[in-house]
């Protein structure tokens, strides 16, 4: 993880913000608008500005966010299922949004972490260029490594607008894709548990 953030921070010191702005002044021209226009003119430095946000998590440290846990558990030895997480990508193929939903378990071994991170992580990797499979993958292995869990468990549900506003054009496509590591994937009761609990 240290090595693709400090890779994107050398990327980042080679490309000024200025730099930036006047590729989305050439991208406004190439699609046959005025940059000089009024409505236009702020547009290039929104646009950076909107980027960054977009793609923020390649300046962040999922490891890092799942390095406070607690180890209090007091016997509690059952998953942890945390549902709904909202989901906000990119696909790296046409850079068109992917929306929808991430549902994240896992199986403590002597430790817990926050509520809050879990949700957390899904953004760290979620706020990159993305497939939906390696970002499942993604989500599942930091968790089960930080954490050193018994079990993890991640299934993401989303829309990817390069289906439905491009190409193919099918609104109602929505892609799933499940990721089971430890006692998820060796015991299908756990699975079939999850399962049943993120579908009500």
């Amino acid at each position: 993880m240290k090595l693709v953030k400090n890779e994107n921070e050398k990327i980042n010191q080679e490309i000024s913000d200025k730099e930036a702005e006047e590729a989305f002044i050439k991208i406004i021209k190439w699609i046959g608008e005025d940059s000089s226009r009024e409505g236009l003119l702020e547009t290039p430095k929104r646009a950076m500005k909107a980027f960054r946000e977009y793609f923020k998590g390649y300046n962040e440290d999922a490891k890092q966010v799942l390095e406070k846990t607690f180890g209090d558990l007091e016997g509690y030895d059952d998953m942890v299922v945390q549902k709904n997480i909202s989901v906000q990508s990119h696909c790296e193929h046409h850079m068109a949004p992917i929306i929808g939903v991430a549902h994240v378990a896992y199986i403590p071994n002597k430790r817990i972490v926050g509520l809050s991170k879990l949700a957390r992580v899904v953004e760290v990797f979620a706020k990159r260029l993305q497939t939906q499979e390696r970002l499942t993958m993604q989500i599942a292995k930091t968790l089960m490594e930080a954490l050193d869990a018994k079990g993890v468990a991640v299934s993401i549900d989303a829309t990817h607008q390069c289906m439905t506003m491009r190409g193919i054009k099918k609104e109602q496509a929505t892609t799933v894709t499940n990721y089971y590591l430890g006692q998820f994937k060796e015991d299908l009761s756990y699975q079939n548990r999850y399962l049943r609990f993120i579908a009500k």
